[in-house]
């Protein structure tokens, strides 16, 4: 199992992670000191562990939003899919209903064609 160092707020800490997740795990703990450092920034000193729990709880506060949003979205997505079963079920209904029209104009006009061939 791989193992790659990362540094948070100025802290180097070992990490191991799956075979190949080495740059996905890199990019997750700079993104995570990006946000301590920019909280520190805007918060001054008040220590350590409370700004890793707030950047934390922002990230955490993100994710809570993203699921909501792809909650509403796979919603939205069934509402359409369902619509578009419904259009196609009346799509189908209505070419049936004309080919049944076509058949009987074509009936018809074969009987008149008839007809006034006989007479």
């Amino acid at each position: 199992m791989p193992q790659i160092s990362v540094t948070i707020d100025g802290k180097s800490y070992r990490m191991a992670c799956a075979e190949g997740e080495e740059a996905h795990l890199s990019a997750l703990a700079a993104d995570l000191d990006t946000r301590v450092t920019g909280m520190r920034q805007s918060f001054g000193e008040i220590g350590d562990m409370r700004l890793h729990v707030m950047a934390a709880l922002m990230q955490a506060d993100e994710l809570v939003e993203l699921k909501r949003r792809l909650a509403d979205l796979e919603e939205e997505a069934a509402a359409l899919r369902k619509r578009v079963d419904t259009a196609d079920s009346l799509r189908t209904e209505e070419e049936a209903r004309i080919a049944e029209g076509l058949g009987r104009a074509a009936d018809r006009i074969e009987r008149l064609a008839h007809a006034l061939a006989a007479g």
